[in-house]
């Protein structure tokens, strides 16, 4: 992939995520300067390399799990700056002196106002999840077939991250990456952290696969970095 191609597909990823619509060659053309025909060559390009897809013949391009995670790969160090001051809110309400079990349920709730997804903890032996109305609320969501794949990855998910136990601090895992409900359409951005209850909790949101996932990603980490210095100060 060339440079320019890379920064289109960017392009395609973060404005896709904000207007939940196929991006046109004429948009791109306008971001990077350039003709139509030249950014309709390059998406050619980007399609035939399996990074976009063309939902419907006259649509512009959306991209496709492995356009996401080259995305998520290529990020590097994540946007401080458009990101601080949600941290911040977050980080304020992760106060400590409170009952383990309530600080965690107020990070996920805060998560939850934060990034507008699905938002998830482990708590001892129990998963808590709020905010499913803002999962299936999004417009990816509203075919039937789609939201029973949803819920069955809801429904496994719990005794797969105690099967699985992810050990790095934050793992993404892009639509069929999810080793259940992999046809759901879902990402799921999950921190490992510290606290009384295990050695091996987790944070995360579970979101459509189209969202800002530098944003996202930088309020998981944050969250149970966050969390585990409050639990054990």
């Amino acid at each position: 992939m060339t440079d320019r191609q890379s920064k289109i597909l960017q392009a395609i990823v973060e404005q896709y995520a904000e207007v939940a619509s196929p991006v046109g060659s004429s948009l791109m053309a306008k971001v990077f300067s350039v003709s139509s025909a030249t950014i309709r060559s390059e998406m050619a390009e980007l399609e035939h390399l399996g990074f976009i897809q063309q939902p419907h013949t006259s649509a512009g391009r959306v991209p496709t799990d492995k356009g996401y995670r080259f995305y998520v790969n290529n990020l590097g160090e994540l946007d401080k700056t458009n990101s601080g001051r949600a941290e911040r809110a977050l980080t304020s309400r992760v106060t400590s002196g409170n009952v383990p079990e309530h600080v965690i349920r107020s990070t996920v709730d805060t998560l939850v106002e934060l990034t507008h997804n699905l938002g998830l903890a482990t708590i001892g032996n129990q998963l808590y999840m709020s905010g499913l109305s803002n999962l299936f609320g999004q417009p990816e969501f509203i075919h039937p077939g789609q939201v029973q794949e949803v819920a069955r990855l809801l429904d496994n998910l719990q005794p797969w991250l105690h099967e699985a136990a992810p050990n790095e601090p934050l793992s993404v895992y892009i639509g069929q990456e999810n080793p259940i409900g992999r046809n759901s359409g879902c990402s799921l951005v999950i921190s490992r952290f510290r606290s009384p209850f295990s050695d091996s909790s987790y944070i995360g949101v579970l979101g459509p696969t189209r969202q800002s996932y530098r944003d996202v990603m930088s309020l998981v980490g944050r969250a149970g970095r966050t969390l585990e210095e409050t639990l054990y100060e």
